[in-house]
């Protein structure tokens, strides 16, 4: 049964039929040079023996080589319906970093992300979770949320989750994950492995050519700069917001620029009890969050104008710091004020000034542990965009991830919305496989898009008109929006709905 995998989808006569199911020519590795020959790829190709193309082609091409991409590639492999199907994964940067990392004592990536429990149960069935080095994992049961200008709070806990013991999610760095998905694709004794290409670019991307009996003009043909060809049978761009995979299926992506820049780093932070609790407060020129890390670390996401930003991101250390434990404090007049002075001494004197005077029981649970230094080599800047494609299916090809769908920061989904995606697709292949239909196929392929594309609206239609609602301070919306905040912190059932949606179970 194991010939079964592209039988489906290869119209053969009789004999080269019988000869292709005997053989199955695949082979392990896929290189160009005993094809293009002396005459140049082109006419090589053209002119290719029927056993080459055989070793030309894949199931499932993956282009992608972050973590929805990697995550898609051990789900398969980890499947017992999908685990002997012959899949590539190809990343135009070298892996050999992710591959080869190990925890390095007191520095941190700025690179984080919030894993949701259903994102975590996910990498914990296919195995992923057992490779995580989980002394660089921190999670956290205990959010709490506010509004910068009116100061109207919300608190979240495990208890909203229907469980004291449960986790709101865990923070942990990319490459920890990357390096997890990587250690299980080289550990799974599945046959065939996958034959991941990294360093190579897709140069371009064509529909597939007949070659003797067989038809293969409905495959996508993936040309890389390393000189090889790869045809496949189902093709998914996990490439990013730019995705080349979706600009050959022309699929429309739509959305808009939100006008900020979201400035990470990695801070050191004073100790006390909360340092697990992530903080997050609202104001007018957008979210600035502390999430907690190990080892007394925290992630700093603060979005705001790319004028604040690029001078955040100019300023010595101490200054930096500053300003940080500013934005959770003080008022948006003392801050914007602050934020135009360039002086360490002079930003730190003004703060202490000010902050001295706020009242005695601000200081308790209501704002965040102090911010002491700020990792050096830490702070970049991201622009924030929001998109949304059309569809996240053509024949042969699926879309997952930033591919299909990218959004503002202040929910911490961009993520695990690619970890829905993929689970989904997953699930979609092995239906397929099972019931002996083609995996390509866009009929198939409609069940994914019809099961994620309405979860994906409508999280992207809340965190987009909460970023909308948060984002001034005009004062008839302050208003609407304290009332509505503080109705919500008052009811238990509703903020339950919103953690539980928002963890994904």
């Amino acid at each position: 049964m194991k010939f079964c995998t592209l039988r489906a989808t290869l119209p053969m006569r009789g004999r080269m039929f019988r000869k292709y199911v005997a053989c199955r020519t695949f082979s392990s590795k896929l290189t160009l040079e005993s094809v293009a020959g002396e005459r140049g790829p082109d006419s090589a190709t053209t002119s290719q023996t029927y056993s080459s193309a055989m070793s030309n082609l894949y199931d499932v091409v993956i282009v992608g080589g972050g973590i929805s991409g990697l995550t898609l590639a051990a789900g398969l492999k980890s499947s017992p319906y999908t685990s002997n199907l012959k899949i590539a994964l190809v990343e135009n940067m070298s892996l050999s970093s992710a591959k080869n990392w190990s925890p390095e004592n007191d520095r941190y990536s700025s690179r984080v992300s919030s894993i949701t429990p259903a994102s975590h149960a996910y990498l914990s069935q296919i195995g992923v979770w057992d490779h995580v080095y989980a002394e660089r994992v921190q999670p956290y049961s205990d959010m709490r949320v506010w509004d910068g200008v009116s100061g109207a709070r919300i608190h979240f806990d495990a208890f909203h989750l229907g469980n004291e013991d449960a986790t709101i999610a865990f923070m942990t760095e990319n490459l920890n994950l990357q390096h997890a998905l990587l250690s299980h694709l080289n550990d799974l004794p599945s046959d065939p492995p996958v034959t991941i290409l990294d360093n190579a670019k897709v140069e371009n991307i064509t529909k597939g050519q007949t070659f003797d009996d067989v038809d293969l003009s409905s495959w996508p043909s993936l040309k890389l700069s390393t000189g090889d060809i790869l045809m496949a049978r189902l093709l998914i761009g996990a490439d990013g917001a730019n995705s080349p995979v979706r600009s050959f299926a022309n699929i429309q992506s739509r959305g808009w620029d939100y006008g900020q820049e979201g400035v990470v780093a990695v801070l050191d932070i004073e100790w006390d009890d909360r340092q697990r609790i992530a903080w997050q407060r609202f104001l007018p020129t957008g979210p600035i969050a502390l999430l907690p890390m190990p080892d007394g670390k925290t992630s700093l996401v603060w979005s705001t104008t790319p004028k604040h930003a690029a001078h955040l991101k100019g300023l010595s250390g101490g200054a930096f710091c500053t300003l940080v434990n500013a934005a959770f404090r003080l008022g948006m007049v003392d801050l914007q004020y602050l934020m135009t002075r360039v002086d360490e001494d002079e930003i730190k004197n003004e703060f202490e000034w000010r902050d001295a005077r706020l009242p005695i029981e601000a200081e308790g649970q209501q704002f965040p542990i102090r911010v002491v230094e700020v990792q050096e080599g830490s702070r970049a800047i991201f622009p924030l965009k929001m998109r949304h494609c059309d569809t996240y299916v053509a024949p042969r090809i699926a879309l997952v991830g930033d591919a299909a769908h990218t959004t503002h920061p202040l929910a911490g989904q961009g993520l695990n919305l690619g970890q829905g995606d993929v689970a989904s697709l997953v699930r979609v292949i092995e239906k397929a496989t099972q019931q002996g239909s083609d995996i390509g196929d866009e009929i198939v392929l409609q069940e994914y898009w019809a099961e994620r594309y309405p979860i994906n609206h409508l999280m992207l239609g809340v965190i987009d008109k909460l970023h909308k609602l948060y984002c001034t301070d005009f004062l008839p919306i302050v208003g609407i929006r304290t009332v509505g905040l503080e109705v919500v912190d008052s009811l238990d059932w509703v903020k339950k709905t919103i953690m539980k949606q928002a963890a994904g179970v």
